[in-house]
């Protein structure tokens, strides 16, 4: 029975591995580095020159994150400024549509003579043309132009041997364009080619 040691039955001392166990590094165990400097060789400036040299040095991780970061703040910059133009022109649109019956009113109190040159009226007609126009907003469809289906649009045609092709003969609606965007077609008579 003395030959039937158990490992429970051996004494346990502590800091020796035991019997089979791999060995282990006295350097790992104690955190001292491998390359024979001791930790407490160490002085307090020494780690803080260490950490520093770290901090100092941006790794390509920092500056990926920082790369990414400045192109979304620029990304976010374009589409903000474009959203901010969008709801300009979509504010200012809105604005002139609503003013377009006026302008169609003072259109047609001039054909009918009411706009009397050197009047309170015609003064307050001629300014609210000039801030629409400072708004961007341009008339068109006048007599004479040529006829385009994609900004006129004819509620009648009159034959008529004065012209070589489909032109404005009467415009009985303004349409008005603000920059590049189609706010209203003009409503004109259009004059075709007759045969005879």
């Amino acid at each position: 029975m003395a030959d039937d040691k158990r490992p429970e039955d051996e004494p346990f001392e502590e800091g020796v591995p035991a019997e089979g166990a791999p060995g282990t590094d006295h350097a790992a165990e104690t955190g001292a580095p491998a390359d024979g400097i001791d930790e407490d060789e160490l002085t307090v400036q020494d780690i803080l020159d260490a950490a520093d040299r770290e901090a100092a040095e941006p790794s390509d991780e920092h500056l990926a994150d920082l790369k990414r970061v400045t192109a979304e703040y620029a990304n976010y910059r374009k589409r903000t400024e474009a959203n901010r133009e969008a709801l300009r022109e979509r504010v200012t649109v809105d604005v002139v549509k609503g003013l377009i019956p006026v302008l169609d009113d003072l259109d047609r109190a001039e054909k009918h003579g009411d706009l009397v040159a050197d009047t309170a009226f015609s003064t307050i007609a001629a300014k609210l043309r000039a801030s629409v126009e400072r708004l961007g907003v341009t008339p068109f469809g006048a007599v004479g132009e040529p006829f385009d289906p994609n900004v006129h649009e004819a509620i009648f045609q009159l034959p008529s041997t004065d012209v070589e092709a489909d032109t404005v003969g009467d415009v009985v609606e303004t349409g008005y364009f603000l920059g590049s965007t189609l706010l209203r077609v003009a409503k004109v008579v259009v004059q075709v080619p007759s045969d005879g």
